[in-house]
């Protein structure tokens, strides 16, 4: 505790006398002031014991007296101490009776006690409240981290909210709850969830100090309390928030031990770069083992960390950062199917997604996938394949591939909802069927599939079930096969800019019949001969003969390229 008016009035050396005031000698003393000034509020912080000897005040004028007062107690001032026996006796009635009328503890000094000695009682006070302080900071920090080191965070969260006599909880990197102390805390928790969110957007290290809680305690607990949040981790992203909530502001030592969970929670949440590294090493080797088809060694060097992992069906996810700019050059139709149905709110929600990503949609993959396998405790497998690109293995059904799945589906809605593009990185993932480690090379190349299918059709992310579904037409929105079916097809369309027939809507025509000359010739309004005519006259411009089945599919495929070319020119 820090020293009181109370305590100086005890303090046997000092021999003070209390004049007025006496209900408010509990009043914490921060600092020792003398000053003669008549009006010495502008050199206050508040919290002082001032002392004077009237050197310059009209001490006996009841109205200046009054005025001094009430200017000490709008300052804050924690009491007054008037030396007797300097300039006056006594303590002059008007400064005494304005004392008590404002509730102001006025202490009468006598003459063979300086003020420095007041001081420096005043000073060894708080030196030794800061000491015990300390010691209890330190006793806290041996506490938590024995507790953090027996029984992980929920244990350290406990003995936390012992310390500061209130509660504590601890938040992932996607704001959600991980552990609450005590039980009773978790309603709490969860509806400053909003604030936590808003902290995890601000560089760390953040802090802020919220309310939380009716002022009724209908929650169970004692009603209003002052929340403090912190976020957690060491890089420009918080990897999780803790929460402490008090009835009263933090002391020196319940800071120490707010500030020692802190610091042993990052320990906890942000794994040390050599041992990321090393489970990255061990991770690499899994799946090189599992794609060269080696699975019974792969699960003997994935051990506990991945083993349970390659005991039941997975999913295989390649997800890399793609240009932005040859995004928005394929079909945008494709790019909304990751979208359907999007409302305009949700749309702005999932801008604010990409907002917190900050650019980095790949590096935000990985946060998502990560933190959903610490909630589920699922194990998950995170490879770097080149420098855009990563291996993702996640158990089928899985918390992991939800929590993927529906990340890319927001990236997807704010893409839709964007007015215009960036020059930043899009995210791209494609997923495999589900698969066994026997199974991983097929599983890799299914992922790869869809990915590329993927790119083409402008989606976010496409599973491989997707793949042999719809047409194969979208696939063709690709600069190469438009180049390719406008090379082809530009000697007949120059052919009939002359106006010397209509040869490439005949030849759509035929095709479409599947060479039956009497039904093309009736959709197209001419003779069967004139048809006939029409196609020979295409085999001469082109130099390839109709009957060729390859030559035929070629044509069909560019008719439909630059179909669809026309068709979203139009709209």
């Amino acid at each position: 505790m820090p020293p009181t008016l109370a305590s100086l009035v005890h303090h046997s050396a000092l021999k003070l006398t209390v004049r007025a005031g006496r209900e408010r000698l509990d009043t914490p003393v921060r600092w020792v002031h003398a000053s003669e000034l008549t009006d010495p509020v502008p050199y206050m912080e508040g919290g002082e014991l001032l002392l004077i000897t009237a050197l310059k005040l009209d001490a006996e004028d009841a109205d200046a007296m009054r005025r001094y007062v009430q200017r000490l107690v709008g300052a804050g001032v924690a009491g007054l101490g008037f030396a007797v026996g300097v300039h006056y006796e006594k303590i002059p009635d008007a400064l005494a009776d304005a004392a008590a009328e404002e509730g102001l503890p006025l202490l009468e000094v006598p003459r063979r006690t300086p003020f420095l000695a007041i001081s420096k009682a005043v000073s060894a006070a708080i030196a030794a409240d800061q000491y015990r302080a300390v010691t209890a900071g330190f006793a806290a920090q041996r506490e938590l981290t024995r507790q953090a080191l027996s029984d992980g965070p929920e244990g350290l969260l406990s003995a936390l909210a012992s310390q500061v006599d209130g509660w504590a909880a601890l938040y992932d990197a996607s704001g959600a709850v991980v552990a609450t102390a005590p039980e009773w805390a978790g309603r709490r928790a969860a509806r400053i969830i909003e604030d936590v969110e808003r902290l995890r957007d601000r560089p760390a290290p953040a802090s802020s100090v919220v309310g939380g809680g009716p002022a009724d305690g209908t929650d169970g607990t004692d009603g209003e309390d002052r929340i403090e949040l912190h976020s957690l981790g060491t890089g420009r992203r918080s990897r999780g928030a803790l929460a402490v909530g008090t009835a009263s502001a933090l002391g020196t030592a319940e800071r120490y031990a707010v500030h020692s969970a802190i610091a042993l929670l990052t320990l906890v949440t942000e794994r040390s770069r050599s041992l990321y590294a090393a489970e990255q090493r061990i991770g690499a080797a899994v799946l090189r083992m599992l794609l060269a088809g080696q699975p019974d060694h792969a699960r003997g060097v994935a051990g506990d960390l991945y083993g349970g992992l390659l005991d039941a069906p997975y999913r295989m996810m390649l997800a890399e950062a793609a240009s932005a700019s040859a995004g928005r050059a394929r079909a945008r139709g494709g790019a909304d199917a990751d979208s359907d149905g999007a409302d305009p709110d949700g749309v702005e929600a999932a801008s604010v997604v990409l907002a917190e990503a900050g650019g980095d949609l790949v590096g935000g993959f990985v946060e998502v996938a990560e933190a959903a396998a610490a909630r589920s405790g699922e194990a998950v497998l995170i490879v770097p394949d080149g420098e855009r690109r990563l291996v993702v293995l996640a158990a089928d059904g899985g918390a992991v591939v939800t929590a993927c799945t529906r990340y890319a589906h927001t990236v997807g809605i704010a893409r839709s909802g964007s007015e215009q593009g960036t020059d930043e990185d899009e995210l791209v993932v494609g997923v495999s069927a589900p698969a066994g480690p026997v199974a991983a090379g097929a599983a890799y190349k299914q992922a790869e599939q869809a990915l590329s299918v993927a790119r083409r059709r402008g989606r976010v992310l496409v599973e491989h079930e997707e793949v042999a579904t719809g047409s194969v037409v979208p696939l063709l929105a690709d600069d190469a096969v438009r180049a390719f079916a406008d090379g082809l097809l530009r000697a007949l369309r120059e052919h009939d800019a002359t106006g010397r027939g209509d040869l490439v809507a005949s030849l759509r025509a035929w095709l479409s019949r599947h060479g039956q000359w009497d039904a093309a010739a009736a959709d197209l309004g001419v003779h069967r001969h004139t048809l006939r005519y029409r196609m020979r006259r295409v085999e001469e411009i082109l130099g390839r003969s109709l009957d060729d089945p390859d030559v035929r599919m070629e044509l069909w495929l560019a008719l439909k390229a630059t179909a669809a070319v026309t068709a979203s020119a139009g709209e």
